[in-house]
């Protein structure tokens, strides 16, 4: 059975901006919507992005970094991994392959992604 693709990817930068708001930062929804951050970009919303956002405390880009990777549905990589392992696990690096915009993303499925990627 196929996982199912994380609503979140539609959403647009106010829903985000939203988001942020709701979760309990409110602070930071202007940091979301003015750097354009929608759906498809909160895969690339970690802890090394989330300064050049302009969320700077260090707990704030924890907690939020935690936010972005539950309502993705993924996992943060252990500290310890191989570097021979992939950077994410396997709907990390789909969605990763899935956040630019067009028509070919747009029909790119789990199961096709895993399939071509010898998953």
């Amino acid at each position: 059975m196929e996982p199912e693709e994380p609503s979140c990817l539609r959403w647009s930068c106010r829903d985000v901006g939203g988001w942020i708001r709701r979760k309990g930062f409110p602070q930071y929804e202007a940091c979301f919507t003015e750097n354009g951050i929608n759906g498809r970009r909160l895969i690339h919303v970690t802890c090394s992005a989330l300064p050049r956002l302009g969320v700077t405390d260090f707990e704030d880009m924890k907690a939020i970094a935690q936010l972005v990777r539950d309502l993705l549905g993924v996992t943060e990589p252990p500290w310890s991994r191989s570097i021979a392992l992939p950077r994410r696990d396997n709907m990390g690096l789909y969605l990763e392959q899935k956040s630019p915009s067009g028509r070919n993303r747009e029909l790119l499925s789990y199961s096709r992604f895993t399939r071509e990627q010898g998953l």
